[in-house]
């Protein structure tokens, strides 16, 4: 459940530091990254510090390090559990 503690510039920046972190885990500099990825140096290095990238930056980020399926279930639709429980609550 969403926090109303938390607010979407406390979850990009935990989303960079756990970048930063993996990124590290990968072995992989900055400059590396930014290469590979088709993100700019300065763009990431953005990130990283303050958090704040495209979206479409993020998701290059995501794929080269095999995480872009993360993003998946972001605003997916929940299933109608309407009828389950109307088998539950139904009088016969």
């Amino acid at each position: 459940m969403y926090s109303l503690s938390t607010t979407p510039s406390d979850i990009s920046r935990a989303l960079a530091e756990r970048h930063k972190l993996l990124r590290k885990q990968l072995k992989l500099s900055q400059f590396e990254m930014a290469e590979r990825s088709g993100v700019s140096l300065g763009s990431l290095k953005r990130f990283e510090n303050t958090g704040k990238i495209s979206l479409e930056s993020l998701l290059k980020l995501a794929h080269l390090m095999n995480r872009l399926e993360d993003f998946e279930k972001v605003f997916q639709a929940q299933e109608d559990q309407s009828g389950i429980e109307n088998l539950f609550t139904s009088k016969v």
